[in-house]
């Protein structure tokens, strides 16, 4: 590969990383985007590390009292500091390890839910044409079926997992990110550099994925970031309805089991830890990403003050 042909690479890689500096100070500066940054640092910890460090398994171990008895429902104790389940299960442990399966439909979700509609918006703004015809339709087919009832009868046919319930999160939700990206793409495209890009002879993907696609990255960046948390909100719904993963415990799911024991109304120590843990992270990347809105679009900013 010539020098000429890696200058152009090497440009576009600098180009990106000041850019991502540059943002990632604005969003420090921002208090409420701040506060949501340490959230979701803490978050994500958990999803890597948290059923490593659970005192007890989630699952097969159950709190004894000083009888022996199993403790059911019991509140929060230096034992089980955040209380017991109606099955004698520790609370912290299922938290802990709860966040794993959340985070990875989140993190997943999100990226591919970014990553299809910024590739569909792409390809159908700088095309034009049939190409956009039939991908604008397919989006508005993707418009036209609601996502819930959708997921549960593709969940009745399937074994319900985390990389499945993944799978179906992006399926539907990429059609929104797809839709601003490619309007950026059409505006994009008019301009002299992409012009003179095309007229210098450069193919269609150096043109689209050299000098369109830089563009419009930031907007693909802001969607995905709010696809992670389109994603932990769909997988929690769908684990409350009973259609989440079986064999893993998550934030969603034990929503659904102290539901199903009927000790919601007085178990708070069973509701509270997943319920905020799920509020307290969606919330987080809601915060940074409207603080990166700033970013890509000042005129919010300007028009906030």
């Amino acid at each position: 590969m010539s020098v000429d042909s890696v200058e152009p690479v090497r440009s576009w890689v600098r180009s990106g990383a000041d850019r991502i500096a540059s943002s990632l100070r604005f969003v420090v500066g921002d208090t409420p985007a701040a506060v949501g940054l340490v959230v979701l640092v803490t978050f994500a910890f958990l999803g890597v590390f948290g059923p490593a460090i659970a005192p007890h398994d989630p699952i097969r171990y159950s709190v004894q009292t000083g009888q022996g008895a199993i403790a059911r429902l019991q509140s929060p104790t230096l034992a089980a500091p955040f209380g017991t389940t109606a099955y004698g299960k520790d609370v912290f442990s299922q938290f802990l390890a709860g966040a794993r399966p959340t985070f990875v439909v989140g993190l997943f979700g999100g990226v591919a839910t970014g990553g299809v509609g910024f590739l569909v918006g792409l390809v159908a703004g700088y095309f034009g044409g049939t190409v956009d015809e039939v991908l604008m339709r397919l989006t508005d087919l993707t418009f036209s079926l609601p996502f819930m009832p959708m997921a549960l009868l593709l969940l009745t046919f399937v074994q319900p997992n985390i990389w499945v319930i993944t799978a179906i999160v992006a399926a539907f939700l990429w059609k929104m990110p797809a839709r601003v990206i490619r309007s950026e793409v059409l505006s994009v495209s008019e301009r002299t550099f992409v012009r003179s890009a095309k007229a210098s002879g450069a193919g269609h993907l150096r043109t689209m994925f050299v000098h369109v696609a830089p563009n419009v990255l930031p907007i693909a960046f802001l969607y995905t970031a709010y696809g992670v948390a389109w994603s932990i909100a769909a997988q929690a719904s769908l684990a409350f309805l009973g259609f989440g993963d079986p064999t893993t415990t998550s934030w969603g799911r034990m929503l659904r089991q102290v539901f199903a024991s009927g000790s919601i109304r007085v178990a708070w120590w069973w509701v509270i830890p997943p319920a905020v843990g799920i509020a307290a992270v969606t919330t987080s990347v809601f915060l940074i990403g409207r603080a990166y809105e700033e970013v890509i679009n000042p005129e919010i900013s300007e028009q906030s003050q």
